[in-house]
């Protein structure tokens, strides 16, 4: 296993400019920090580029990724390690990961139920909400211009290696989107705290898609016209969660899909 010893590497220095973006390497990589995602990566069969192990757990990763002999670990120091980390408790190991490429077809395919991210800025919202497509039966997940990136560090751990699943699609333009929906003949549906219509009253089953609006706004005019806002009947709060008020959806409409078949 070699060993890189020096922060004024090239590869480092681009890994840590990823993590600081929040987004993929120059070479189109993620930065897939922790056991968990080196192995949710391995098992979606993922291109990985290589893995950095910290110098204290190098026998663990290798462990991990013995008879591939094709993957290459490079070992860091434990401090020079935790100064590229994008977390405060490392364990020791990140892995450059290359995401599958999807097409937006591939997100509205069949009898769609597509998840459409209006501005939505919290990393860990999105991450679960990628999570809870994947759990529901979601077609894919579009993120429009002005969402977070699927691929920053924060939003990958929280989607716990769903991201490498779900067909997803980043920085899509809007209008692209509206285009695609016409076209399709796809339901929108705005998840908003005082929609006109309960969710549970929504007609899930035909093709369709569920808006998620940013954490502040909401779901933004363009979208909110072409669709029927929708929503979710509570006690005591305004409003939800943007991730728990998705995955409700989501799972209400898989349950209306599975009651129809």
């Amino acid at each position: 296993m070699p060993t890189l010893t020096s922060p004024r590497n090239p590869l480092l220095k681009e890994v840590r400019r990823a993590i600081l973006r929040g987004s993929v390497t120059d070479e189109g990589f993620a930065v897939a920090e922790g056991f968990h995602l080196l192995e949710e990566a391995l098992r979606s069969d993922c291109e990985i580029a290589g893995v950095f192990a910290a110098e204290s757990v190098r026998t663990a990763v290798e462990s991990h990724v013995r008879g591939l002999k094709s993957l290459k670990v490079t070992s860091l120091p434990d401090d020079l390690f935790r100064s590229i980390s994008a977390t405060e408790s490392s364990q020791g190991v990140m892995a450059l990961v290359r995401p599958p490429h999807w097409s937006v077809e591939q997100l509205f395919r069949g009898q769609s139920l597509a998840v459409i991210l209006d501005g939505l800025q919290d990393p860990g919202n999105a991450g679960a909400i990628l999570r809870a497509a994947e759990a529901f039966g979601a077609t894919g997940v579009a993120f429009l211009k002005g969402t977070v990136s699927p691929y920053n560090p924060k939003c990958l751990r929280a989607s716990a290696g769903s991201v490498f699943r779900v067909p997803l699609v980043p920085s899509m333009d809007p209008h692209l989107l509206l285009a695609a929906v016409e076209q399709r003949k796809l339901d929108l549906f705005a998840l908003m705290p005082k929609g006109v219509q309960e969710l549970g009253e929504a007609d899930f089953t035909r093709k369709c898609a569920i808006i998620v609006g940013s954490e502040g706004r909401g779901v933004s005019e363009r979208l909110r016209a072409k669709a029927l806002d929708v929503r979710i009947p509570t006690a005591g709060v305004e409003s939800l969660n943007a991730a728990l008020a998705a995955g409700i959806a989501l799972y209400v409409a898989r349950k209306q899909r599975m009651v129809a078949t």
